[in-house]
């Protein structure tokens, strides 16, 4: 998601592509899955060590990014983390400091930990059974004396039994808030939930009577409406840039494949209806692509439109790539769904991702709301 217009960028984005290709694989994608893993700390700590935890955190916080715009940085790492479908928790870990570096009063510490890989956090702004919507919080906190009590339930916490802290939103006083909660707070209980996808994991996660301190709420009750915002942004870029890693790797191998594969003689993409239909996948990429750049632009420089342009993205891009890749397992015949072909590790990512943070629908829906609200 960005030009790679210096050394410094190109060499962020070829060490992360081969950190990736060494110890991220597809190999290792299956082999976790088969031993029921997610992720291991130990990955994800040298993960940090490259930067990765870094780049939304500005650098008197203790990060700093290669380029100076941490979003586009981060945004490169995404799209290469979907070449592979790697495991970790690079979306919950960003999506986590993004609301923390809005308001970093009394959270040094753990955005230092974050920072380091030391730490994993996690967003917990789902209510269950409820569609995605981080301004709605059912989970409620109460004032005490010394702090506050947090009561509800989220679900869909990714990385939830990995996580060492949460960033619950919840309401207080009739005011949307978030409070830090460490996983191992008398009164946490996380029970775990799979996913479609193969390594991805989830939990639920129930709170009752929590007690935190003061210092446990992240900005004041007037800052987090714009925080909650911020994160909601970052999650969907962080979402739509790996969904274009995962569409560049696709439609690769699925071009390979149609110039080796032969019939009658020919190879597949010498046929015409073929290479029309090889052809409308490659403009839809570029045009996700395309779309996704514009919203990282906007998220970075925090522009007026970025509220507008991270859903537009998201609803064109989660749209879009899994009818791209529903065609490139038709285009592969049998082989494309069989389990030891690597297509459905990526279209498990696909529809995942595609319902998480809201679904395309959602998103038009916000689109034309928005829209609608800028042409008054």
């Amino acid at each position: 998601m960005t030009d790679l217009a210096n050394p410094e960028q190109l060499l962020f984005a070829s060490t992360t592509q081969a950190f990736l290709d060494k110890e991220a694989s597809l190999t290792h994608v299956r082999e976790m899955h088969s031993a029921g893993t997610s992720f291991d700390p130990g990955w994800w700590q040298r993960a940090a060590e490259l930067g990765w935890a870094s780049l939304l955190v500005p650098e008197e916080l203790g990060g700093g990014s290669v380029s100076g715009n941490g979003v586009a940085d981060l945004a490169l790492v995404a799209e290469q983390v979907g070449h592979t479908v790697a495991p970790g928790p690079l979306h919950p870990v960003s999506t986590v400091l993004a609301g923390l570096v809005e308001a970093p009063d009394g959270h040094d510490d753990t955005i230092e930990a974050l920072v380091s890989g030391d730490l994993v956090a996690s967003w917990a702004v789902y209510e269950p059974g409820a569609p995605f919507d981080p301004t709605v919080a059912v989970t409620t906190a109460t004032k005490t004396g010394s702090g506050y009590r947090i009561d509800g339930a989220k679900d869909r916490v990714e990385a939830g039994e990995q996580a060492g802290v949460l960033l619950v939103t919840a309401t207080c006083d009739g005011e949307l808030r978030q409070f830090l909660v460490p996983a191992d707070a008398a009164g946490v209980t996380v029970t775990p939930q799979g996913s479609v996808d193969m390594v991805k994991r989830y939990a639920r996660i129930e709170f009752a009577g929590v007690e935190v301190g003061e210092d446990a709420a992240v900005g004041a009750a007037g800052q987090t409406a714009a925080i909650v915002e911020r994160q909601r942004q970052i999650a969907l870029v962080l979402q739509c840039a790996e969904l274009v890693g995962i569409l560049d790797s696709v439609l690769g191998f699925t071009t390979q494949w149609l110039n080796d594969r032969h019939s009658f003689g020919r190879p597949l993409a010498s046929y015409q209806a073929l290479k029309h239909r090889a052809a409308d996948m490659k403009m839809w990429a570029e045009a996700c692509r395309g779309t996704t750049a514009a919203a990282v632009r906007a998220v970075a420089d925090r522009s007026a439109d970025a509220k507008l342009l991270a859903s537009v993205a998201k609803a064109y891009v989660a749209e879009r790539v899994p009818v791209i890749l529903q065609d490139c397992v038709q285009l592969h015949g049998g082989i494309g769904v069989t389990w030891e072909h690597d297509l459905h590790v990526y279209l498990r990512r696909v529809i995942l991702y595609r319902a998480m943070f809201g679904s395309p629908e959602d998103h038009h829906r916000a689109v034309y709301a928005l829209s609608r609200k800028s042409q008054r």
